[in-house]
């Protein structure tokens, strides 16, 4: 077994309480809302109303947006399916350095995460190593739920397809990841795309979906053309 150092999720994303049932979808509507927000704010300021987050943020959930920086001079309020109004989503900037493009993560999924992960921290707490079952890819390890004695959820939903579920797998450093290869896969036969082995191909969902891969790690294709695990940055 290895021994594995471990990062606390991201804090504070439990859902907000009160009235939840505004709007739970990423309707195109609001995102072209705070895209035309966060666009002006920064053509006048040159810089982006984002949160300030730790380096080591994965890449889809480093980049959110303060609301609090864009109303209420370039909005009234967030969109109604905000975590920030009481929503499900959290709204993020992607390619940041160019388009800055709005998209969102699902949060529907972050209870089972949390609650994963807490259980992770606390076996590795007490046995100074991971429950892992063996490795998947790059860093990347199937996790040993019978010796963790866990009884929640070891799926979580896809955002992207109904009645799909996705694994839950963690990396090197102890932290949970969700595995987007059922999604790619799909994504890479419905969509064109020119992606080539060595391309972080989770693009394919970016460029097609209002719904950014969270959690997830990198992927590439194989010699078959195929989803292939890459080692996570």
């Amino acid at each position: 077994m290895i021994s594995i150092s471990f990062a606390l999720l991201l804090s504070g994303c439990m859902f907000p309480q009160g009235e939840r049932a505004k709007n739970q979808v990423p309707y195109d509507t609001q995102i072209s809302s705070v895209q035309q927000a966060l666009d002006q704010f920064r053509e006048d300021n040159n810089v982006l109303p984002i949160k300030t987050t730790e380096q080591e943020t994965p890449t889809y959930q480093k980049y959110t947006i303060d609301f609090g920086k864009l109303i209420p001079r370039y909005m009234q309020e967030p969109p109604g399916n905000s975590f920030e109004n009481g929503g499900s989503y959290q709204y993020v900037i992607i390619d940041p350095e160019d388009k800055a493009e709005v998209k969102v993560i699902d949060l529907s999924v972050m209870r089972n995460i949390q609650e994963l992960q807490r259980a992770i921290n606390m076996y590795i707490g007490e046995n100074d190593y991971a429950p892992i079952k063996e490795s998947v890819g790059p860093g990347l390890f199937e996790i040993d739920f019978d010796r963790l004695d866990y009884n929640g959820d070891t799926v979580v939903e896809s955002p992207y397809h109904d009645d799909t579920s996705l694994p839950l797998l963690m990396n090197e450093r102890g932290e949970v990841r969700i595995d987007y290869a059922i999604d790619i896969n799909i994504a890479l036969q419905d969509f064109n795309h020119d992606f080539e082995k060595g391309d972080d191909i989770r693009a394919i969902l970016t460029r097609n979906y209002p719904i950014v891969p969270a959690f997830s790690v990198p992927y590439t294709l194989d010699e078959r053309k195929e989803p292939t695990f890459k080692q996570e940055e």
